[in-house]
């Protein structure tokens, strides 16, 4: 205490020398204060301004110039901290005052945050420790100069420096916080923290302890704040305290000396001290012996000396607490109890709904239209529809333990709101079909006569110019056609295109090449106008290698017709159109694939050139086959096919003409009964289908009642 109450003395010392500008002392005129580990932790960071840096380096250094420096007297190092810690020098490093000077001089700020925790610890860490020069009962000195607020935490871990034996001095300048210097200076505070405007009136703190050095009985000359005894030497003076006290750590105030606390004394439970001397006494539910030392419980529950309502527990000695039995609770008066409603409360898991069965007890139940789940907490809605527990005759619409009736597109709910009556949509709208409307549940579709299409708006009937179809033509790239000639086939493609009324609405086109293998050039839906479609032909590639017919059918059927490729649904009684050309025999089997074509209600054309073989033509093509059938022996000639094959697509425009047919000719009066005799079995077929139905209906009314 002597030592560190010395070194208090040297540092208010100096600061006074700072501001009184001496000159510096010589080694005769330092102050001779004892040895000492002094560290200065400074504060650079960025709020710090250069100039103030300036006027910290020089308190530093004017600070040193009164110090008796040395290994073996005063050693000093210099830590600066920011965001992060720098230790200039250690303790060790340097044993003369001019080379320490240099060093001062030679710091750079940091300029970031202000760590001062992080600071301090690095103190204890690093700079007190043998290491780096700190010497064993020796005086650990530290003087923290900062200007701002930290920005992590000091309180703790100046107290863990503190409680390691260094005096720690706060100086704060200008935005320093008193609270934070407090937090980090060792006790008294009067005597170790400091708090100035600005950084070139540090000084002021240094003259009041001028006196206070050398030679002086600070006892009778000082505010000492001994609280008994203050016991002087030369430049500094210790407390020391009466008889039966001690010193306390702060080295002024006395404590009574507490031989309760310190366990000298044969009391069983409780000791009640005074300075030098004690009594014995009792817990609360104890009483004491007449051996004034020992004690005996009181056991109140025993004695029915309770007052609880329902269960009273011994807790120990003289006391006791209520509870209740199970399925109540101890009310606000800790002795009388009260059912538990778990489900007033909300204490319980049921989903819906809880029914209270008593104290602490409930089941769980479900609103109407739902059943209790195996979990006995979770519902789950009653499907009637599900469980089959309906009379609906089409669809069940279900509902929590209720269901209504509804009715499949194109019928209608009946008033008995479960059976359902078929729409006849053909008779109830306005539907605009040109020639013919077809019921279709809850819809309809219009037809034309045979020799007519149906027109884009659905309803009407025209020629083919104005007609939709789904055309895909098999173009034969084989090595046989050779480049050239393959060509003069595109262009016959694009003669037919030309021919045709394209559209999304109206005709679409596919092409597609074959060889050895077939490829899809370009499907239905890929273009919609005759100008792209002829573009797109021009660009295709000849493939080359073998003629394999057989297989481009069944591509054809499988694929080109597909929905998903742009083939429109049969249900729209769109035509489909087919269209070979090849210059040789198939390399593969016809047949089958020609047959199934036919079949699908394609209407196949074949176009044969130079080496084609008339019988495959003849067995891909449509009947009549002298009709759906062309050859000719030279490719330079096809674009007059071209031009015939127009007559048989669109019949009534080849080349602007239209044919005009006598009715009293043989053919044309077979043609037309046969038309007639079509139209009647079409008839006849729509007939039968309702009167199953309506079969239907009756026996399902039957069954009901």
């Amino acid at each position: 205490m002597g030592n560190i109450t010395a070194f208090s003395c040297f540092i208010f010392l100096t600061f006074a020398v700072f501001t009184t500008a001496r000159p510096k002392s010589g080694p005769d005129q330092k102050c001779k204060s004892g040895p000492v580990d002094l560290v200065f932790l400074i504060d650079s960071s960025r709020s710090v301004r250069p100039h103030e840096f300036e006027t910290m380096r020089k308190f530093m250094i004017d600070i040193l110039n009164t110090l008796d420096i040395g290994l073996d007297t005063t050693r000093v190092g210099v830590v600066q901290y920011s965001s992060k810690v720098r230790s200039e020098f250690f303790l060790k490093t340097h044993s003369k005052l001019e080379s320490m000077v240099k060093a001062i001089n030679e710091i750079v700020p940091l300029a970031q945050g202000t760590m001062t925790g992080l600071a301090i610890r690095y103190l204890m860490n690093e700079a007190f420790t043998p290491g780096q020069g700190d010497r064993p009962k020796v005086p650990n000195v530290a003087v923290i100069v900062t200007d701002g607020r930290p920005q992590d935490r000091v309180a703790e871990v100046a107290a863990e420096a503190r409680e390691k034996g260094i005096e720690i001095y706060a100086v704060g300048v200008a935005r320093a916080d008193m609270t934070s210097l407090r937090a980090m200076a060792s006790p008294p505070f009067e005597d170790h923290v400091f708090l100035v405007e600005r950084f070139d009136l540090i000084h002021q703190f240094g003259l009041q302890f001028q006196d206070k050095l050398c030679g002086i009985d600070l006892c009778l000359e000082s505010d000492h704040g001994c609280e008994h005894i203050c016991e002087s030497s030369p430049g500094s003076y210790t407390c020391d305290c009466l008889p039966g006290y001690r010193l306390n750590t702060d080295g002024k105030t006395c404590s009574a000396i507490d031989l309760c606390a310190e366990g000298k004394h044969d009391c069983q439970q409780i000791c009640t001290s005074s300075p030098g001397s004690f009594t014995c006494d009792c817990n609360q539910g104890y009483h004491l012996n007449n051996d004034k030392k020992t004690c005996s419980p009181i056991d109140l529950c025993a004695e029915g000396k309770h007052g609880c309502e329902q269960v009273c527990i011994y807790s120990g000695p003289g006391s006791f607490t209520c509870d209740c039995n199970e399925g109540y609770r101890l009310n606000g008066d800790k002795k009388t109890c009260s059912p538990i409603d778990l489900c007033a409360e909300g204490k319980h898991d049921c989903e819906q709904v809880c029914v209270n069965m008593g104290p602490g007890i409930f089941t769980c139940d479900c609103n109407k239209g739902y059943r209790l789940n195996e979990d006995e907490k979770s519902c789950s809605a009653i499907d009637l529809c599900a469980e089959g527990k309906h009379d609906c005759e089409q669809l069940c619409i279900s509902a929590p333990g209720v269901f209504t009736c509804d009715c499949n597109k194109g019928f209608k709910l009946n008033k008995d709101k479960r059976t359902c009556t078929n729409m006849d949509m053909c008779n109830t709208v306005k539907h605009g079909c040109e020639y013919q409307c077809v019921n279709t549940p809850g819809s309809f579709y219009c037809v034309c006569p045979e020799g007519q299409l149906l027109q884009e708006d659905g309803k009407t009937c025209g020629t083919c110019k104005s007609a939709n179809i789904d055309l895909v033509l098999l173009i034969d790239g084989s090595k046989s056609v050779r480049p050239q000639n393959f060509e003069l086939v595109k262009k016959f493609v694009n003669q037919v295109v030309d021919s045709l009324d394209v559209s999304a609405h109206g005709t679409r086109v596919g092409l597609v090449q074959y060889s050895s293998r077939v490829r899809t050039e370009f499907p239905l839906n890929m273009y919609h106008t005759a100008a792209d479609i002829k573009n797109a032909v021009m660009k295709v590639d000849y493939m080359e290698k073998g003629t394999m017919t057989g297989l481009a059918l069944k591509h054809m059927l499988e694929n080109s017709f597909s929905e998903a490729e742009g083939a429109r649904p049969a249900s729209r009684n769109i035509p489909r159109v087919g269209l070979v050309f090849t210059d040789g025999r198939s390399q593969d089997d016809i047949s089958e694939y020609a047959k199934k074509a036919k079949e699908a209600g394609i209407t196949m054309y074949a176009v044969g050139v130079g080496k084609a073989v008339e019988d495959e033509l003849r067995e891909i093509a449509s009947d009549p086959v002298d009709k759906h059938f062309y050859y000719t022996t030279d490719f330079t000639a096809i674009n007059t096919i071209a031009e015939n094959l127009k007559l048989n697509i669109c019949p009534a425009e080849s080349q602007g003409e239209v044919e005009v047919k006598d009715p009293c000719a043989c053919e044309n009066m077979v043609e037309f009964q046969q038309g007639t005799i079509n139209t009647l079995d079409l008839l006849t077929e729509k007939l039968a289908a309702m009167a199953s139905r309506l079969e239907q209906l009756e026996n399902q009314l039957l069954s009901r009642k």
